[in-house]
């Protein structure tokens, strides 16, 4: 009999906190006034647009270039200026704004490029060249031989 009683009371307090304190009723109106518009649940929790910068510190805005050099095709992973995987021709670029908040501007914000394989002049399969170029300055670079990881940078 104890032990069912403990059952009972640990699934009502279980319940209890899965229900929460919240409720999807719209509140009553105020006396006189008129009822404000509820805002609508969003089916994409989660997915809204990225919060803004922080004001006094943060929306420091960095033009970004991602290259990769060579012929023929290839595939090209990058991330920072968007995100993607997808079969290039080269040789390719990329360009676009990165607006970094007052907390990337401490820890930083990677942007990247990894190039797929190319054929190099010696027939021999080799990783395709990338550069990073930073509001106009080269900032790193793989000639695909000697550094077959890519290109990556730290913005701050």
């Amino acid at each position: 009999m104890r032990r069912t009683i403990t059952a009972v009371t640990l699934c009502a307090g279980a319940a209890l906190l899965l229900t929460g304190c919240g409720s999807a009723e719209p509140k009553p109106a105020p006396e006189g006034g008129k009822q404000q518009p509820q805002p609508a649940a969003s089916k994409d929790q989660g997915q809204g647009p990225a919060p803004a910068p922080a004001a006094g510190g943060g929306g420091a805005k960095h033009e970004v270039t991602l290259e990769v050099g060579g012929t023929g095709r290839t595939a090209v992973m990058y991330s920072g200026i968007g995100s993607g995987f997808e079969q290039q021709t080269l040789p390719w670029t990329k360009s676009g704004t990165a607006e970094l908040t007052a907390a990337e501007q401490k820890v930083g914000y990677l942007v990247n490029v990894v190039p797929g394989t190319i054929t190099g002049a010696d027939g021999k399969l080799r990783q395709a060249p990338c550069t990073i170029k930073v509001d106009g300055k080269v900032v790193a670079e793989s000639d695909g031989v000697t550094n077959a990881k890519g290109c990556s940078y730290m913005i701050k």
